[in-house]
């Protein structure tokens, strides 16, 4: 088997000397082509270049959320093609590693990446839904460049406070789950629409979902983690299945205290809920429309503004080898 591992030298957890370490297992059982990541971007552009390779049997990702990402939409840059592109491996090096951990995969890269030749020597391989996004047709932000999301997405509050971390760190603050609380207490605290939300969900063949405050769209559960606990904000939220919401049409302290204790408390069985939240589940395609531009994240990075968003659930998109 020919593989190129994409590492990226920035992973919160990983060191230098672990990576070579990872580096030389990988390679005692394939043919291994190693590329450090070098700019935003880098990632995927080389997922890029194995999907138009000839000889690229397999991708692996070594770093976070972002790496794999940026991997995965090189990879699907010309659509999803399970059976022809390359597959994807996952190392986790990043602090939070949802992706990888969702598969079930060990959250030490050590140990995944024994799993990872297990699963090579065993032949283990799974294809698993994703979320797509893209512009809405006849809106300010149709021409927005379509983006593949593995996990999580979402437009309004989770967003900023995705946007006021990656601010931090690029001051040179290390990526904790200390600092995603800290952000998102300020988030709350400078939020303008609190009570009265911007969002409509619309989706066909349904009334639409008015004055939402915040909108999770999760492509699997949990939804994230926080140290070792999961968080599930859509707990039926699946690989196999479209993509699940989460929205909240209020953010009075009331209402945080009341949601974010059932996030903290939430399980594979019960999420948020109660008469400002909305729940809907395994939805093909749906719309955010915002009446004032919102920051939106995908997989834990911040994309910028927007007023409309459409999201596609394209199951069967992505060969992972786990």
């Amino acid at each position: 088997m020919r593989a190129l591992l994409v590492v990226n030298p920035a992973a919160t957890t990983t060191s230098a000397r672990t990576r070579d370490v990872l580096i030389h297992a990988l390679a005692s059982e394939m043919k291994l082509e190693a590329v450090t990541t070098e700019y935003r971007g880098h990632a995927r552009d080389l997922g890029r270049q194995a999907a138009q390779s000839e000889d690229i049997d397999m991708v692996v990702a070594l770093g976070g959320d972002g790496t794999i990402n940026e991997v995965v939409n090189g990879l699907l840059h010309a659509g999803p093609d399970p059976e022809n592109l390359p597959g994807i491996a996952v190392v986790p090096g990043g602090s939070t590693n949802v992706f990888a951990r969702a598969l079930g995969l060990p959250n030490d890269p050590v140990e995944a990446t024994g799993a990872l030749l297990d699963a090579l020597r065993e032949g283990r391989e799974r294809t698993v839904g994703l979320g797509l996004t893209s512009g809405t047709p006849g809106t300010e932000d149709e021409a927005v460049p379509a983006r593949w999301f593995t996990f999580n997405a979402g437009l309004g509050f989770d967003a900023g406070v995705v946007g006021r971390v990656e601010q931090q760190r690029e001051r040179g603050r290390r990526s904790t789950h200390a600092l995603y609380v800290r952000q998102a207490v300020r988030q709350l605290l400078g939020e303008p629409q609190r009570r009265h939300g911007s969002i409509t969900l619309e989706r066909p063949g349904a009334d639409p979902v008015t004055d939402l405050v915040l909108s999770i769209v999760c492509n699997t559960a949990p939804w994230t983690y926080l140290g070792n606990r999961p968080v599930y904000a859509s707990p039926k939220a699946s690989f196999d299945t479209g993509l699940d919401v989460l929205g909240l049409s209020r953010l009075s302290t009331a209402s945080v205290v009341r949601y974010g204790t059932q996030l903290l408390t939430s399980s594979p069985e019960r999420g948020p809920h109660g008469k400002h939240a909305v729940s809907l589940h395994d939805l093909d395609q749906f719309t955010l429309h915002s009446k004032v531009p919102l920051p939106l994240q995908m997989d834990g990075d911040h994309l910028g503004l927007r007023t409309s968003v459409t999201f596609t659930g394209v199951r069967r998109a992505l060969r992972v080898i786990v």
